[in-house]
């Protein structure tokens, strides 16, 4: 299902741009046609080698490199995390941010065939598509610098990094760094089943592991013990009770949920007292200000709890991300450039490859057409919401064709073949179209972060996580352990 090598795609016609704005964008589909080869082969090569959050080791030395070999100075190992990474080409004002993940989801292992068939049992896999979306940021930075040089076109190019986006980690962290500061539009990707550039907002989001420790003892005399696994079982009945004094979110499709799970109690044999327990807490709210606000109370629950039974409480601060600040403004120049670019073009033996895999997992065969008009929309949290707490942001979502639903092996599918070649490099495209035009276009730009600071209405941003949270380096280390 790989598109030969060096299929020409005849360049679009262009709307709506001025004749500089034109010749700078004919000069990215150009580059873009010449040189797909080693971005698909990046791709591909990221494909073969699944890393899950915080040990992309190998996709972040293959980005790094391919990036300086193309002229970006790269500085690696931001914000305490050693798989991140900034790369900057160009000087002065403005300054585009465009963005990078590349980490895997555990257990979706997956060979190119349209039936359940995994590389590896158990083995991580791209099922989110991010060996794409890392790469497409790469293809977008790279071929509005080579556009810019060939006309002269100044302004600054930055390519964040970010690792373990499906963790929220990444980027709190980076922005906690203060490495988003200064950039004036970021403009950013993902695949999907179906196009939009929809003006979107997600949940803010916390993480948080509360450790609780005791001490152990035999079961026929258990006084003598006291249990870290009481400990949180009596923090979880404190957060059904919290339930009901918090805000239930303003729909159904956004409503305020908190999760938990209890792990690593032991030891693991029911005549010993558990000398230790995890409560694993994880929610999802509409503001900030109310993640913040629960997770102090979450955390008064722990307290609670720990002085009930006994036992100590340790909080481990995963991350915490804000929710997104929409930009119509820059929700409609990612429109105006994919409709006039035009969306991804599958063959139809590409929509049979989905369609068979959707009937292997018991769907109704979906394939979406079309791009609509941008609306307000919400969508998954995700730490990309870091970004629009420091500029304007826009997030263009591309057809790759696995739907309904997300994060499963007909992704990963997807995204080592042809399908996934094919939006990779439409990605690429239209987020370096769209860079130009706020390149170009002054009052364009004033116009999205005039937009951005109405709807911060003051609020400046501001870190999620509590003054020297460490990184939660090693979290997936285990499991990649028995892959690599």
């Amino acid at each position: 299902m790989r598109r030969g090598a060096g299929a020409s795609v005849p360049a679009p016609a262009l709307r709506g741009v001025n004749e500089l704005q034109s010749d700078i964008k004919k000069c990215i589909t150009e580059y873009i046609e010449e040189n797909r080869d080693p971005y698909q082969k990046l791709s591909k090569a990221i494909w073969d080698k699944p890393e899950l959050g915080l040990e992309e080791y190998e996709a972040h030395r293959l980005h790094t490199e391919f990036l300086k070999e193309r002229g970006f100075d790269v500085v690696s190992g931001v914000a305490g995390m050693p798989t991140s990474y900034v790369a900057t080409w160009g000087e002065g004002k403005p300054v585009i941010g465009f963005s990078a993940e590349y980490d895997a989801l555990p257990g979706l292992s997956q060979k190119i065939s349209a039936h359940k068939d995994p590389v590896s049992p158990g083995a991580p896999g791209q099922g989110c598509g991010h060996n794409l979306l890392g790469v497409a940021g790469i293809l977008a930075a790279v071929s509005l610098k080579e556009a810019m040089l060939k006309k002269g076109v100044k302004g600054t190019i930055k390519l964040f990094g970010t690792p373990a986006e499906e963790l929220c980690v990444g980027k709190p962290f980076m922005g906690s760094a203060g490495i988003f500061d200064g950039v004036d539009v970021v403009l950013d990707w993902h695949p999907w089943a179906g196009t939009s550039t929809h003006a979107a907002t997600c949940p803010a989001y916390f993480n948080v592991k509360y450790h609780f420790h005791g001490r152990t003892a035999h079961g026929n005399a258990p006084w003598h013990g006291r249990s870290a696994l009481d400990g949180a079982i009596l923090q979880a009945h404190a957060i059904e009770m919290l339930r009901e004094h918090y805000p239930p979110g303003p729909s159904p499709n956004a409503a305020h949920t908190i999760n938990y799970t209890f792990s690593d109690t032991g030891p693991e044999f029911a005549s010993v007292v558990p000398d230790r327990a995890t409560l694993w807490c994880i929610g999802r709210f509409s503001t900030a200000e109310q993640v913040s606000d629960i997770i102090q109370r979450v955390d008064k629950c722990a307290e609670g709890a720990a002085l009930a039974t006994g036992t100590t409480v340790e909080k481990q601060y995963i991350t915490a991300s804000h929710e997104m600040i929409p930009n119509e403004v820059v929700s409609r120049v990612l429109y105006d450039n994919v409709t006039a670019l035009g969306d991804v073009a599958f063959t139809e033996e590409e929509k049979t490859f989905v369609m068979e895999m959707q009937k292997e997992e018991g769907q109704a065969p979906f394939w979406a057409e079309g791009v609509p008009e941008p609306e307000s929309s919400s969508m998954a949290v995700t730490d990309s919401a870091e970004y629009s707490w420091v500029a304007p942001y826009g997030i263009l979502i591309l057809n790759l064709g696995p739907g309904p639903g997300w994060h499963n092996w007909m992704v990963t599918a997807c995204a080592g073949g042809s399908l996934g070649e094919k939006t990779l490099e439409k990605a690429g495209q239209v987020l370096a179209c769209t860079a130009v035009d706020f390149l170009e276009d002054n009052a364009l730009l004033q116009k999205a972060q005039d937009e951005w600071a109405e709807k911060m209405k003051g609020r400046t941003y501001g870190s999620l996580l509590p003054e020297g949270a460490p990184v939660p380096l090693g979290l997936n280390k285990a499991t990649m352990d028995k892959y690599r």
